[in-house]
C-alpha cells in the first residue's frame, strides 16, 4: 500500500510536513486529540455507558428476529429492504422507552432520514 502524501501541518505557522490523517506533524501530536472528532468520541463514553449494552445486543436481535429483518418503513412504503438497525419509535429523548412495543427494525437510509427529521 502506497504511503500517503506528505501534507503541511494545520497548526497555523508551521512549517513542518505530516502524513498523519489529522494533518498535525509530530512536534502537534497534542493536538490531534483536541480535534473535534476527538473530544465527541471521549465525551460520549462506551455503548454500555449510554444504555446500550449486552441487554440492549440481546433486544436488538429480538426485534430483528420479531420483524424478519426488513426495514418496515420501507414495507409501509410497498418496498422490501434489510434492516440492519433497530430504532426507538418514540425517541428516547422525548419520553420514549426500550419496550419492545417502541422498536422497530430498519434500513440505514430510512434510520438516518427519521434521525435527521428529529
Amino acid at each position: 500500500m502506497p504511503k500517503a502524501s506528505l501534507r503541511p501541518c494545520k497548526d497555523k505557522g508551521c512549517p513542518n510536513t505530516t502524513r498523519h490523517k489529522s494533518r498535525y506533524c509530530e512536534s502537534h501530536a497534542d493536538k490531534r486529540e483536541a480535534t473535534r472528532w476527538g473530544v465527541w468520541q471521549q465525551q460520549k463514553g462506551s455503548d454500555t455507558q449510554r444504555g446500550y449494552g449486552w441487554q440492549w445486543r440481546k433486544l436488538r436481535a429480538r426485534i430483528l428476529r420479531r420483524d424478519n429483518y426488513l426495514c418496515q418503513v420501507c414495507l409501509k412504503q410497498g418496498r422490501t429492504s434489510a434492516a440492519t438497525q433497530v430504532d426507538h419509535i418514540q425517541p428516547k429523548a422525548q419520553g420514549g422507552d426500550d419496550q419492545v412495543g417502541n422498536l422497530q427494525a430498519i434500513c440505514r437510509l430510512c434510520h438516518s432520514h427519521k434521525t435527521a427529521k428529529e
